[in-house]
Formats: structure tokens, C-alpha cells, sequence
């Protein structure tokens, strides 16, 4: 795309809080680049129609040169029409006493239309990321019903997960969070996920350590550590009283932009991509995986270090990402 020529960006669940934060810096430059300018796709449903109005008032008193216009809609013929990337942060919040196949359910039909959408509007090399929980399996959902998109445009994200390990790291040790190097987050993103620092690395502007080596006290991080990430989101709503907002909108920012952009060589992030069997996950799974990107393009980073402890863990969250699929598909196909 030349220079100067708008892209289109959709955000559904454009009236929420994640949007709140997150289409400022879309527009602001953070994710594609400050010279690119968009054109924003704002989805909600009727009744909140209201306070997207209200969304779209700052977004003209923003007065940002790169927004070169914007369109609120309920219908999502019109959301998904000719887009290049897709934020799907709209979902059905778990409530109190639902099961996890009534959320699941809901989920689907949600997904269901804007896969739909996606498969007859966007463009065909659009990049998908799903911020909407159960975000793993709402992203294969949103794929099985958009067959013309390659599977490999369909990602969910647990960059957050990623972003609340590396600073717990950073924090341990009293660095920075840029000194804390290729954390990974395997699997789904629910209290299974496992943040695996087995392969990361701390440097300083002499040296580079292993996470292990330089926190010295395996017991903290092969327990409290990973038990802290899985259970962050729930410590967060506990505090504020409503879920993560700024930073999940900051990790939907990183993981779009490192897709847009390219990861540093020597480098990777985590994305939940389709599985090809790599480490012993089934394929076909929307499972967290290590990455490396170019020319807008993921690949697997292969030949990492499994322990076993950590093989029991990738397998655990298999299993649950496994029955989430086939109570998903049971649904899809009823």
C-alpha cells in the first residue's frame, strides 16, 4: 500500500472500554505507523449507539491528522466492508453462574456473523486479531465461518499474558521491562495458559543471562510466578472493580503492530495462531505460540527448550482449548 493511502481498520465493541483506549492510539499512529493514515470502522449494537456518538465527538476533538474519517455502524456489512485489520474486542462477558458452554454459546453466534462479514466484505489478506474472551476459540470460530481468509489471519491475543510476565520478571529483579527478553505464553488465554520464561533472557549493556539464572529461585518461578499471570486478570476486576481495559488495549496495540511491523531478529512474541503440531500441541487449535514475524507474515520459532515440567503444562491447556473446540463446533453445527 503506497504511502499516504488510508487503510481501514474495523473495532467492534467500539463503545467499550478496551476501545475507549485503543482507538485513540490506533489513530494516534502506535500501531501502524505514523505516516499511515486510517480510516476507522466503529461496530456496537444498538444500544450503544449513544455512547459511540459520544466516542466519535473525541475522535474528532483528538484532531488527529492520520484519521481520515470514520463510520459507526450497528450492521456489519458495513463494519467489515473492504477492511485491512480487524480488531474484534466486542464479546459476551462470562457472568456470575454461567457456564462455560452457555459462554461459548453465546460466543458463536456472535462470531459466527462477523466471520460471515469478514468472509464476504474484507479484504482477503485482512489481519484478525480476537480480544473478545473466550478469545482462542471465538478466533476459530470467526474462522470456520470466513473459509476465503487464510487461518493463518486469524490470531487471538495473549500478548497482555505476555506483557504481565515480562514485567512481573523486570519487576523481580528491579530492571527495566525492556531487559526482559522472549517470555513466552503457551496455550490458551484462561488460568491454563503457561508463562514460560525457561527460554528468556535478561540483558544489560554488557551481558545477557538466563531468566533462571538471574532470578535464582526456581520454586518462585515454576509457582507463584505462574500462578500470579494466570490469575492477573481476576486480581485486576478484584481491584477495579471492572476488568482490564488500559492494558489490554496497550496488548492489542503491541500485537498488532509487531503483525504489521516485524519482530526484532533474534526476537519473538506470543500470538494465538492455528497449530501445526509444532511442540506437540494437536493442530487446529488457536493455541499461543512463540512467533517470529516478517513482511506481515508469522512463523513458529521452532527448536525451543521443553522441560518437562513445561510439556505438562502445554498439555493442559491443550486439553481445555480440545473440549472448548468441540463444545464450540457442537454448537456450529447444530
Amino acid at each position: 500500500m503506497a504511502e499516504g493511502e488510508p487503510i481501514r481498520v474495523v473495532v467492534t465493541g467500539a463503545a467499550g472500554q478496551i476501545a475507549y483506549s485503543l482507538i485513540s492510539m490506533i489513530a494516534n499512529g502506535d500501531v501502524f505507523g505514523t505516516k499511515q493514515p486510517v480510516i476507522l470502522h466503529l461496530l456496537d449494537i444498538p444500544p450503544a449507539m449513544g455512547v459511540l456518538e459520544g466516542v466519535c465527538m473525541e475522535i474528532d476533538d483528538l484532531a488527529l491528522p492520520l484519521v481520515k474519517g470514520y463510520v459507526k455502524t450497528t450492521e456489519p456489512e458495513v463494519a467489515f466492508k473492504d477492511v485491512d485489520a480487524a480488531f474484534l474486542v466486542g464479546a459476551m462477558p462470562r457472568r456470575e453462574g454461567m457456564e462455560r458452554k452457555d459462554l461459548l454459546s453465546a460466543n458463536v453466534k456472535i462470531f459466527k456473523v462477523q466471520g460471515e462479514a469478514l468472509n464476504k466484505y474484507a479484504k482477503k489478506d485482512v489481519k484478525v486479531l480476537v480480544v473478545g474472551n473466550p478469545a482462542n476459540t471465538n478466533a476459530l470460530i470467526c474462522s470456520f465461518y470466513a473459509p476465503s481468509i487464510p487461518k493463518e489471519n486469524f490470531t487471538a491475543m495473549t500478548r497482555l499474558d505476555q506483557n504481565r510476565a515480562q514485567s512481573a520478571i523486570a519487576k523481580r529483579l528491579g530492571l527495566c521491562v525492556s531487559n526482559v527478553k522472549n517470555v513466552t505464553i503457551w496455550g490458551n488465554h484462561s488460568s491454563t495458559q503457561f508463562p514460560d520464561v525457561f527460554n528468556a533472557s535478561v540483558t544489560s549493556s554488557d551481558s545477557s543471562k538466563s531468566v533462571y539464572d538471574s532470578i535464582n529461585d526456581t520454586q518462585w518461578l515454576e509457582g507463584d510466578f505462574i500462578k500470579t499471570i494466570q490469575t492477573r486478570g481476576a486480581a485486576v476486576i478484584q481491584a477495579r472493580k471492572m476488568s482490564s481495559a488500559m492494558s489490554a488495549a496497550k496488548a492489542a496495540v503491541d500485537h498488532m503492530r509487531d503483525w504489521w511491523s516485524g519482530t526484532a531478529s533474534g526476537s519473538w512474541v506470543s500470538m494465538g495462531v492455528i497449530s501445526d503440531g509444532s511442540y506437540g500441541v494437536p493442530k487446529d487449535l488457536i493455541y499461543s505460540l512463540p512467533v517470529s514475524i516478517s513482511n506481515k507474515q508469522w512463523k513458529i520459532v521452532q527448536g525451543l527448550k521443553i522441560t518437562d515440567f513445561a510439556k505438562n503444562k502445554l498439555d493442559l491447556t491443550a486439553k481445555e482449548l480440545l473440549e472448548e473446540k468441540e463444545e464450540a463446533m457442537a454448537v456450529c453445527n447444530a
